[in-house]
């Protein structure tokens, strides 16, 4: 038989490449999860932890910049759950945000699909439950956004990535642990701290019960790892390190940082950091992972997390005393750790102009608001925590909902710039965020334990710490060129913390404490961002959005799975294959007739 003409293969060609202009667009990945309870006993007390596909902790989102990315999420829980993605900022699309002033809660038994782009943003994150305490069960896991392949990464490529995740730990419930929250019972001292949902190597045996299981990394050596550390914890600051090795700082929450080496890192709640780390010891016997809480008595001696780093070639088990803090173990060495991280200027992240191209220190300030918390305190007869001392009342309808329906009368957007002199109360009052204005916020810590703030939707630049009271003289010592971009920030106790975010994401945006017990009681406020011109670029309610509150009679009886669209990967390769087959025949039709 003949064979077929060239022309075939090259008109095929033609066809795949005009196919590919006319139908790609960034690719999409799909998730399909089941939340619910599981049993585990990380602390050798069986309990109920919340896993992800029977995983705790759950699976990792591995992206890359521009991504689709669509999760369809089956709560099998026995109460309400979103999912957050701290970090992820949701482009113009706060409707995916995952928190109570943006979607009514998944029902138990209900299915609800989650669908954004991670649209330039580079780096490591994490998801988690954002509601009713539940993180402090588990149901968290990985974010990975890979760069493009056309924009260099300022290190060489690693030769394996590890995500770690922290967590201090309470073998009662969360259930449990939010009722103490509410009867303002402290939490008390964590039974242990787990890394990777494990818990500790019995490194001392007065400490260390038998029997426990542990995590071990398996290296080779001489290698190079890029490892991913979270603490998805519910209120201690850990102190991160590995006996013998350095960890080689290259990026924090989607900024690629100056390099610098550390022996070790105090990681704050909601906090997240990659480092490089070269196994370059003699693998005489094991090292120990370990992290351990900061700014603590004697009586937390025992919730220390400890992993095992095994080499290959490792010739014994790991023994003797974990890597010590001698006189590290104040907050004025944290202190200077947390200014000493700074952003590589010269880098590109997403985009390929360097990050230091937005020079923020330029930018004329157009919003202030110092925002000073309080302990929990007593109001009305509950307990709760304030900023500027207003506790935030989630209405059963979330802010966006209210918004887009125009509901008059559910929140006020008054909140104040400063704590006013007046007694604390509870209300559902926003921050008015001026779109495209540039906002300098300075968060005062009046607690005695270390909090961490959060602001979703955006980046942003971390320009100044200190202890004591801010004052406006404190401006002199801000750093204007390159304080880090990133989405968690510490504040110490007695002092304050001042960070500058450019408003340029429309949207109703959750900024809140990550601790859990100051979170739960009311620490949190929404920034209001809205363009005042008609901007059709910002994402309209989801067609499966659920209603709840004021809205409930519009709530269709079940919240149905992700229906592919034409834009997914499976469809547009769908389509390539079929009109390739449909070529193929047609070319071949024509050329026995010809013959």
């Amino acid at each position: 038989m003949p064979s077929l003409p060239s022309s075939w293969f090259f008109t095929t060609l033609l066809l795949c490449f005009f196919l590919h202009v006319t139908f790609a667009g960034d690719p999409y990945v799909f998730y399909d999860w089941t939340v619910s309870y599981t049993s585990a006993s990380p602390l050798g007390v069986k309990q109920k932890v919340i896993g992800i596909n029977g995983q705790f902790p759950g699976p990792t989102l591995n992206v890359t910049t521009n991504w689709n990315v669509v999760v369809n999420v089956k709560n099998n829980l026995d109460e309400p759950l979103l999912l957050t993605w701290n970090g992820i900022q949701h482009r113009k699309n706060s409707w995916q945000d995952g928190v109570s002033g943006t979607n009514c809660p998944i029902p138990a038994g209900w299915n609800w699909t989650y669908e954004f782009q991670v649209k330039d943003q580079i780096g490591s994150f994490f998801y988690f439950p954002s509601l009713n305490f539940q993180r402090a069960a588990g149901g968290y896991g990985g974010i990975i956004i890979n760069n493009r392949p056309v924009i260099p990464v300022p290190f060489g490529l690693p030769d394996g990535d590890i995500t770690i995740f922290l967590s201090d730990w309470y073998t009662r419930s969360h259930k449990e642990l939010r009722k103490d929250v509410e009867d303002g019972i402290d939490l008390g001292v964590p039974d242990g701290v787990l890394i990777n949902g494990l818990g500790p190597y019995r490194y001392d045996e007065n400490l260390v019960p038998n029997g426990i299981s542990y995590r071990i990394i398996n290296v080779e050596p001489g290698k190079t790892y890029r490892l991913r550390v979270h603490n998805v914890g519910i209120s201690a600051s850990l102190n991160f390190r590995i006996q013998n090795h350095n960890l080689l700082l290259v990026e924090t929450e989607g900024s690629y940082t100056v390099q610098q080496n550390y022996t070790n890192m105090d990681i704050h709640v909601g906090q997240s950091y990659s480092f490089l780390v070269t196994m370059d010891q003699n693998a005489s016997t094991d090292y120990y992972i370990v992290a351990s809480p900061r700014f603590v008595n004697s009586s937390w001696a025992g919730a220390t997390g400890v992993a095992i780093l095994h080499y290959s070639n490792s010739q014994g088990p790991a023994s003797g005393p974990l890597p010590s803090l001698l006189g590290e173990d104040d907050p004025s060495f944290s202190i200077n750790q947390a200014r000493s991280i700074r952003w590589n200027v010269s880098a590109g992240a997403a985009r390929p102009n360097p990050q230091g191209s937005f020079k923020y220190g330029d930018i004329t300030v157009t919003d202030v608001y110092v925002i000073l918390n309080r302990p929990p305190e007593l109001i009305n007869g509950k307990w709760r925590t304030t900023l500027n001392g207003i506790s935030y009342l989630p209405p059963p309808t979330p802010l966006k909902l209210v918004q887009q329906f125009n509901i008059l009368g559910v929140y006020k957007i008054d909140f104040p710039n400063r704590l006013m002199n007046r007694p604390p109360k509870v209300d559902t009052s926003l921050i008015n965020g001026t779109y495209r204005g540039f906002m300098e916020i300075i968060f005062q810590n009046n607690d005695t334990t270390v909090q961490s703030y959060h602001l979703d939707g955006y980046a942003f630049f971390v320009v100044g710490m200190d202890f004591g009271v801010w004052t406006e003289n404190s401006r002199s010592t801000y750093n204007k060129w390159d304080g880090v971009a990133r989405c968690t920030t510490q504040v110490f106790p007695g002092a304050w913390t001042a960070i500058l975010v450019s408003l340029d994401n429309a949207g109703i945006w959750n900024l809140r404490a990550e601790n859990l017990n100051s979170w739960y009681l009311g620490q949190e406020v929404y920034v209001h961002v809205v363009n005042p011109e008609k901007d059709n670029n910002e994402n309209t309610l989801p067609d499966n959005a659920i209603f709840c509150g004021l809205l409930s009679s519009l709530q269709k009886d079940q919240s149905h799975k992700f229906q592919f669209s034409v834009g997914s990967p499976f469809c547009s390769t769908s389509i390539i294959l079929l009109f390739m087959l449909f070529l193929a025949l047609l070319e071949s039709l024509f050329w026995y007739v010809e013959c």
